[in-house]
């Protein structure tokens, strides 16, 4: 995460801020609407949640509500809950407890589930409510509606949850690997009542980053170096594995099998909480082959999946048929829900994802079934120019490329965080093992998620590897496809740490990456970089096989080796016609 802020940008957001403070006055002036402003919701174990409501005055009957239960409370909130009342529903926005007018301390995650379930509650007790509940919204709020069916309310008929984080599994760590950039979130989120723009914006953080990479300091002494304590933080350091800590929080297994409404999910091939989303979307076939779960994807990254498509992310300007207003879809979702028209015209099977490059969308009725066929490439040392390559014959099981890592040396990083950005490049580097294979005889429909399986022998107990995912295009430009990173030692099992044993020849295979589709053309080359997290941004694993938060640069010892066998490989799916 790389944030920036100046003068210009906070006298920006003040403007901004004062106009949009000016809306909500006049808003609650209207007296076409009726505004419930102060709601205070007493929740079962004595806590209270601060919620707003609004509907317009001059509707008679009894509504269906659209509910959304967040932490990030705003002032403009109003706005969507307005909208709601436009559309003809009732709008409900309820708040993490601690947030907006609620007493007492804001806690992420822990709580939401079941205070969900008490607004639910407290909806179908109103005379205006007609006690059925709809909920949708992105990232933190797609996670509050899967953590509210962990104790279905039996008012809640719908829930369309998108780039939704699942706790413990995608942040604060991903594949058990904790990541930096939700440090700051946390004072974000709890800083005050409502959040702390000002803050969260500043140039402190990127420099907290370096001081602590280049200190090597333990990853628990972020909150030291910042001389800012943070109780939140250390309770996540002491949950590192997806134990009940995380599992408390969201469905669970068996918890699956009665979740029996419809859904509708929304993501992107670029958003950050595709891992979360697609956990839940796996989990539920698993355990409820027969759920009624529909899934909208495509390039696009956090923000976009949730409501309005970026024409241009990340420098690729994506095909016309992918700017689907997706907040559009999501209200038409509702009207399909509550009042009996037409489900959205985009969901034809349960996988509707759009195949970039193409100008078209697919759709399958299951994931496995998005790809008929693989390309498998295993790692070689015998590529043209003396380079490193990926060959589609398998190799000598003996043959192997080396990597050396000197944890110690802090003049050079290593980190799959530079990878959409550049390769190679000498104020970014990514300083990992690029990989090419020959170039691709014909046009190949890449779709769903690569996965692979490393062997590989390392002189030390552990470490945090990455593998990114390109196509080398005929122009010599990369496309960032998908990407990869875990921590070798949990590669087995998520839950139990088996640590590897130096010298030896191990296995590691690699699935929870992340799903794209693209028509690469004939002529591009599959390009991978293979990498160990050494750089401000992640937490550092020296490979001692002890807690890797309490590591530091002490624990470096001699450099990493890394001998990645040649019958290591990555399969890719694919779809032949």
């Amino acid at each position: 995460m790389r944030v920036k802020f100046s003068l210009a940008l906070l006298c920006l957001f003040c403007f901004k801020l004062s106009i949009s403070q000016s809306f909500v006055d006049s808003l609650k002036r209207d007296t076409n609407y009726i505004i419930q402003d102060s709601i205070l919701i007493q929740t079962k174990d004595g806590a209270w949640v601060s919620a707003w409501a609004m509907r317009k005055r001059n509707v008679k009957e009894q509504l269906n509500t659209i509910l959304q239960f967040t932490i990030y409370a705003r002032q403009t909130d109003i706005r969507k809950i307005k909208e709601a009342a436009d559309k003809g529903y009732a709008g409900v926005m309820a708040y993490t407890r601690g947030k907006r007018y609620s007493p007492g301390e804001t806690v992420p995650y822990e709580y939401d589930g079941r205070d969900v379930y008490d607004v639910i509650e407290w909806i179908t007790q109103q005379p205006w409510s007609n006690k059925k509940v709809g909920m949708y919204g992105g990232s933190y709020n797609g996670f509050t509606q899967w953590a509210s069916t962990k104790k279905l309310h039996p008012a809640l008929k719908t829930i369309v949850p998108s780039a939704s984080v699942a706790p413990g599994l995608d942040v604060p760590m991903t594949n058990n690997v904790s990541m930096s950039f939700i440090f700051p979130w946390i004072y974000y989120v709890s800083n005050n009542k409502f959040l702390d723009e000002k803050d969260y914006q500043g140039p402190h953080w990127n420099e907290l980053y370096e001081k602590w990479f280049q200190q090597g300091r333990t990853y628990r002494s972020l909150d030291t170096l910042l001389g800012r304590p943070n109780k939140v933080f250390h309770r996540w350091l002491d949950h590192s594995v997806y134990d009940t800590f995380w599992q408390s929080m969201i469905p669970y297994k068996e918890e699956f099998t009665k979740i029996n409404i419809p859904i509708l999910s929304t993501t992107g091939y670029y958003d950050g909480g595709q891992i979360g989303e697609m956990y839940y979307y796996r989990e539920l076939f698993k355990y409820n082959p027969n759920a009624e779960h529909y899934l909208l994807i495509g390039p696009y990254g956090h923000f976009g999946s949730q409501g309005f498509p970026d024409s241009v992310y990340n420098g690729y300007r994506i095909d016309d048929a992918a700017r689907e207003p997706i907040h559009d879809i999501i209200y038409q979702w509702f009207d399909y829900i509550f009042k009996g028209a037409p489900k959205p015209a985009i969901l034809k099977d349960k996988i509707n994802y759009q195949v970039m490059g193409t100008n078209e969308w697919k759709h399958s009725p299951s994931l496995n079934k998005m790809a008929n066929d693989s390309l498998v490439f295993y790692l070689t040392d015998k590529a043209p120019g003396n380079k490193y390559g990926l060959t589609t014959k398998k190799p000598s099981a003996n043959s192997f490329l080396h990597q050396r890592i000197d944890f110690g040396n802090r003049n050079s990083r290593n980190s799959y965080y530079y990878f959409n950005q550049v390769v190679y490049d000498k104020l970014f580097p990514n300083n990992g093992l690029l990989l090419l294979s020959d170039p691709l005889k014909q046009e190949t429909e890449l779709s769903g998620n690569f996965t692979g399986v490393l062997k590989a022998a390392i002189n030390k107990k552990d470490m945090d590897f990455s593998v990114a995912l390109f196509e080398l295009m005929p122009d010599g430009r990369y496309f960032l496809l998908s990407y990869f990173m875990g921590r070798a030692s949990y590669a087995k099992d998520i839950m139990h740490r088996n640590l590897l044993v130096p010298g030896k020849k191990e296995t590691i295979p690699f699935t929870n990456s992340y799903m794209t589709s693209r028509k690469l053309a004939r002529g591009s080359r599959i390009a991978i970089i293979l990498n160990i997290n050494k750089s401000a941004f992640e937490q550092i694993n020296y490979g001692t096989g002890g807690d890797v938060n309490k590591e530091t640069i002490k624990d470096a010892g001699v450099p990493l080796n890394i001998k990645w066998f040649g019958d290591s490989y990555i399969k890719l799916p694919i779809w032949k016609e």
